[in-house]
């Protein structure tokens, strides 16, 4: 079972309506547009290239796998103050922002920027953006539509070299696609491959590290019953439902058995009881891995009935506007828990936020309005 999150030295806290602080609040300065990237998150999985040059279209990342050229078809506690761009505390104001020691984190991002070069001159996607993901946490990304989330993720998974600063994994920089990370996309339907079987497609990461066949049996088999997909795996994709399929996508990141999975909004294209069953299936497999999950969505809802932290973005040019500890029960109900006067809550604010941020509000807003307003 996974610990309670608990706040971080350098986070604010929200109180409750009793006056107990319990959420937490951070900033850190970023930019990014997803869309000056040039591709979306299904064009990574249809690409057979893997570049990190820096061009937009980026490359190709089977989702739930590491980067593999596709298989050839067969013929035929403080108060936030003015939004949370600073902690005021007994000592005064001190930045914002969730650093941990060297060593603590399991992926670092410091200081990352990327410029895009194009005709038209120079575009900045992401500027000077730090957070910090822990070992085992489970950590939400929701922002405006444009606020260059997918960017954030190819740089993440080094499909796209920053121009500047640096994604560390274990402390060790990230040059390219790391073997211990996994990626689930949104359009299920075109990262797996429709000629292989359900098993095959799962199997198929595990074949191209050269894990030997027992080792891959053992995988494929325990992915699959972890996903609840046991009793489908000589079907093809396109004889499946669409949640069925990103169950597959899933498994082959379960089977992968990566130390950090990347979800790029991999519920978008469901239905939404089958996105709620998706959503208990990936805290399920979270808690039994112990894997640490950035998960990007644009649904309010989901990103506080499954984080344990969320991370909010402005708008274009994209910075952290506020870094929000989830501090709801560690076992999670799609009834009980969205129902809840505390959900209720976490869920205002990050919407108030996401309205803030759509309205043009920045932190450094907050900086150079002085103490401002208590929140």
């Amino acid at each position: 079972m996974q610990p309670e999150p608990s706040p971080h030295p350098d986070q604010t806290s929200i109180p409750t309506p009793e006056g107990t602080p319990s959420m937490s609040t951070e900033n850190t300065p970023g930019a990014s547009s997803e869309h000056v990237a040039g591709s979306s998150a299904a064009d990574l999985t249809a690409s057979p290239a893997t570049s990190t040059t820096g061009q937009p279209d980026g490359g190709s990342l089977a989702s739930g796998a590491p980067v593999t050229d596709r298989p050839a078809a067969p013929a035929g506690e403080s108060e936030v103050v003015n939004q949370g761009s600073v902690q005021e505390t007994a000592d005064g104001l001190l930045p914002v922002g969730r650093t941990q020691p060297d060593g603590e984190a399991m992926l670092s991002v410091r200081n990352l920027k990327k410029v895009y070069h194009t005709d038209g001159g120079d575009i900045e996607a992401v500027r000077n953006l730090t957070f910090d993901l822990p070992q085992g946490e489970l950590a939400c990304l929701v922002g405006p539509s444009g606020s260059g989330k997918t960017t954030l993720l190819k740089c993440i998974s080094g499909l796209l070299a920053p121009t500047s600063g640096e994604v560390m994994l274990h402390g060790k920089k990230v040059t390219g696609p790391p073997k211990s990370m996994a990626v689930v996309f949104q359009e299920y339907g075109r990262s797996l491959f429709p000629w292989m079987r359900v098993r095959d497609n799962v199997e198929l990461p595990l074949k191209n590290q050269g894990v030997d066949k027992a080792k891959r049996d053992e995988l494929v088999d325990n992915a699959l019953e972890a996903v609840g997909l046991a009793h489908v795996p000589k079907s093809y994709p396109w004889q499946l439902s669409g949640g069925m399929q990103q169950r597959v996508a899933i498994a082959r990141a379960v089977a992968y058995q990566p130390e950090v999975l990347l979800m790029d909004e991999p519920f978008a294209a469901v239905d939404a009881q089958t996105r709620a069953d998706l959503e208990d299936l990936v805290r399920r497999v979270w808690k039994q891995l112990g894997v640490s999950v950035l998960f990007v969505t644009h649904d309010i809802d989901e990103s506080v009935y499954l984080g344990q932290r969320v991370i909010i973005l402005s708008s274009s040019p994209t910075v952290v506007q506020q870094d929000v500890l989830v501090d709801l029960p560690d076992e999670r109900d799609q009834l009980e828990t969205r129902s809840s006067q505390r959900f209720s809550e976490l869920r205002h604010h990050v919407y108030e936020q996401i309205q803030l941020a759509k309205k043009g509000f920045r932190p450094e807003d907050s900086l150079q309005a002085g103490s401002g307003h208590r929140g």
